[in-house]
């Protein structure tokens, strides 16, 4: 989304002047909103990590999506847990109880303590199942609202008001997008004491997190001359700008005031408009082929969530992501195409165009 700021939007950004109130404000609100005690952390993953430590012991068990980002792996390896991949519907990206029933089977019994749902894409899990699973199961439930912060589910709660902790992030693209940032509300009593985060932003991450939207447009009209990926490439080398995945987990280091106050206007605002997908996806045959057509005809791609069941793919291999307990995410993720927000309705019309000739039902059917 940074990518695709208004040119107001550019300058709220950029010369938006934080103080310690923001903080709190945040904090009140999201205390006020979700009803628990709330924290402040520098990114989505610290949020999630915190939130798994304050209900779970080491060693434990949590079930993940089999469709997600590197950001939740290293959360839950942070928190000292281990994960356990469901696999996905091609549907709507998430997991479905049949295929948690399939992995908790194949766990040893009592072994499984947790899930983590995270409304993939803000596609809404079907709570209501969810909900009776954990409880037969006798499971915590925890919230990522990276995806899907204003969400309602079909029973018409808000996503963040069901389990027993809610984390958020605020990070690039997300559906709060102050390029880095996040929060976690704790709903239930904890098992364990969690200490907010005392240290302050470094320097560096609030210069980065300032900039990118600037950055960021700038290498989004530059791609029309093909120059676009070459100022990104050094910006990442001169380390002025971070990609998401590398923005590394720290739960002593507190958020950046100006993006609390960012942040806490952006909540607000959601409760007035409400939030669907934050990117619609279509699944294609021959990817390659397609991406390289949209290419030919002016639209650049390449950027989709996610090439791998768990990204970036350069993270991939550390996670050791059992792709035959996953077919499914496995073959969406190499069929995946998301729409980038950064294009109008009307000029992604030819796009969808190309796009249907290749096109795959999303129940596998051609």
């Amino acid at each position: 989304m940074a990518a695709n700021y208004t040119r107001k939007q550019r300058l709220v950004h950029t010369f938006a002047v934080g103080r310690e109130y923001d903080r709190g404000a945040l904090q009140r609100y999201l205390t006020q909103k979700y009803g628990g005690d709330t924290i402040l952390t520098k990114n989505g993953r610290s949020a999630l990590a915190l939130a798994l430590k304050a209900y779970f012991n080491p060693d434990d068990k949590v079930l993940v999506n089999g469709f997600t980002c590197y950001a939740v792996y290293e959360a839950v390896k942070a928190a000292g847990l281990v994960p356990v991949w469901a696999d996905i519907s091609r549907e709507n990206l998430n997991f479905t109880v049949g295929t948690l029933e399939k992995a908790l089977k194949a766990e040893p019994a009592g072994t499984v303590k947790g899930i983590i749902v995270q409304n993939s894409l803000g596609n809404p899990v079907d709570m209501v199942a969810i909900e009776k699973f954990v409880k037969k199961h006798n499971l915590t439930l925890i919230e990522d609202l990276a995806h899907c912060a204003g969400l309602k589910y079909s029973d018409g709660r808000e996503a963040g008001t069901v389990g027993a902790a809610t984390a958020l992030s605020f990070g690039k693209d997300k559906s709060v997008d102050t390029i880095s940032g996040g929060a976690v509300v704790l709903r239930h009593p904890c098992k364990h004491t969690i200490q907010a985060p005392s240290k302050l932003p470094h320097v560096s991450d609030t210069l980065r997190a300032r900039f990118y939207p600037v950055i960021g447009t700038l290498a989004r009209v530059l791609t029309y001359v093909h120059l676009g990926g070459a100022l990104m490439r050094g910006m990442v080398k001169i380390h002025f700008v971070q990609k998401s995945a590398d923005n590394k987990l720290d739960t002593e280091r507190k958020i950046a005031k100006f993006q609390a106050k960012l942040a806490l206007r952006q909540l607000k605002a959601l409760k007035k408009s409400g939030e669907g997908p934050i990117r619609e996806y279509m699944l294609v045959n021959n990817r390659g082929k397609v991406l390289q057509e949209l290419t030919q005809n002016g639209y650049y791609m390449s950027g989709f969530w996610y090439e791998r069941p768990v990204s970036p793919e350069r993270y991939y291999r550390k996670v050791h992501f059992p792709e035959t307990e996953c077919p499914v995410a496995v073959e969406v993720a190499e069929k995946i195409i998301n729409l980038p927000t950064y294009y109008s309705s009307d000029a992604l019309k030819p796009a969808r165009e190309i796009i249907a000739k290749y096109e795959e039902d999303k129940n596998g059917v051609e």
